[in-house]
């Protein structure tokens, strides 16, 4: 199999080395926050002040004044940030497992029918790790509803990527076209949601809430502190706008190559290639969120929760740009094709958004714990 001889293998392995550069240039710059400037701030921190430091009883300053608010639960809508978490979750358990047997090869790139039925069972049978990250998420933000976070959870997205599927096969088979989905099959994966996928979130639900809530190094203060006046380049649009290029630029030409087997009906082989680039993509996502986490919290503002998801998630954006150019320049479809590639590349273009998201959520909440355990409070 190949992709009609019309791309080499050497283009694959500039995409990996162009990916890799970024991936160590960013690397270098967490290992520089990691090594140098939080060495630096700890043992600042942790100095036992000599008398005549407490005689002028110096103001600390830096990331260390919002331990008693880094883990307080988000300001805005906690229960749907648990939501969004146990979701993005079983997204990226999905696309984990499903590019490792591709690349194993478990399923063939002749048979995409294979791949589409591995992608929709393993997103079902994920079902519970999206109810257990949530109810946990949800209990560790002191919320007491999990049943309704769970619901949410097991319907709301889920419910609405139905729904545009089936919004887009009524124009497909307004047209009689053999390309549209049978009504059959879309109501066995109607039947295998409620029978498989919402219970399972429940499972995960329930043995989720039962845990214990995530510990945090430091406890959180009663009163809220006052985040002051930042500066433009920690404005929410301009770390989106930089931190979702950078996980979009590490896989720009292996996302061309999948278009192209999407919708110029190539053959797309090189799942190793894939693979790789996966891995450097979690890295790239997770690394641009914890330096620009630490930037935030080092300008005091400790609302850190949706912006650790929002800012590598904006990658989901840039695709779906990019998107839009691809059309302009390789396609020429029915006004129905196109409506159904907008749509379905709108679909992709989320979950991508949701599997770069939680990768630097993550990321960031490991990185918070770490550093705010090695710093003495008084």
């Amino acid at each position: 199999l190949n992709m009609g001889g019309a791309f080499s293998d050497d283009i694959h392995w500039f995409a990996i080395a162009n990916a890799f550069i970024i991936t160590l240039f960013l690397s270098g710059m967490v290992a520089m926050i990691l090594v140098r400037a939080l060495y630096k701030d700890l043992s600042r921190y942790n100095r036992v002040a000599t008398d005549e430091e407490k005689a002028e009883d110096r103001e600390e300053t830096g990331w260390k004044l919002v331990h008693a608010d880094v883990f307080r639960p988000p300001a805005r809508r906690p229960q749907s940030f648990a939501v969004l978490i146990g979701v993005s979750t079983q997204v990226f358990l999905m696309a984990v497992f499903t590019i490792i047997f591709a690349a194993i090869g478990f399923l063939s790139p002749a048979n995409r029918g294979a791949l589409m039925i591995a992608l929709v069972m393993l997103f079902l049978g994920m079902g519970v790790a999206a109810g257990y990250t949530a109810a946990r998420s949800y209990k560790t933000f002191k919320g007491k509803n999990w049943q309704r976070t769970t619901l949410y959870t097991a319907f709301l997205f889920p419910g609405f990527v139905f729904a545009i599927i089936f919004f887009l096969n009524l124009f497909v088979w307004a047209e009689g076209s053999s390309q549209a989905i049978p009504f059959v099959d879309m109501f066995v994966v109607l039947v295998l949601w409620f029978l498989l996928s919402v219970p399972l979130v429940f499972v995960g639900a329930y043995y989720g809430f039962r845990q214990e809530a995530y510990k945090y190094p430091v406890s959180v203060g009663a009163v809220p502190r006052q985040v002051p006046d930042q500066v433009w380049y920690l404005k929410p649009s301009f770390v989106m706008m930089v931190g979702g290029v950078l996980p979009f630029g590490a896989v720009f030409v292996e996302v061309f190559f999948i278009l192209s087997s999407l919708w110029m009906n190539y053959y797309y082989y090189v799942f190793g290639f894939l693979l790789l680039a996966f891995v450097i993509l979690i890295v790239t996502c997770a690394e641009i969120a914890i330096v620009l986490t630490y930037f935030q919290l080092c300008a005091e503002d400790y609302h850190w929760w949706w912006r650790s998801y929002y800012v590598p998630g904006a990658a989901g954006i840039y695709l779906f740009v990019y998107s839009i150019f691809y059309y302009a320049t390789h396609l020429t479809m029915s006004p129905v094709a196109g409506l159904l590639y907008f749509g379905y590349m709108l679909l992709i273009s989320m979950f991508f958004a949701m599997v770069c998201g939680v990768s630097g959520h993550y990321a960031c909440f490991w990185f918070t714990r770490k550093i705010f355990s090695a710093v003495k409070v008084d």
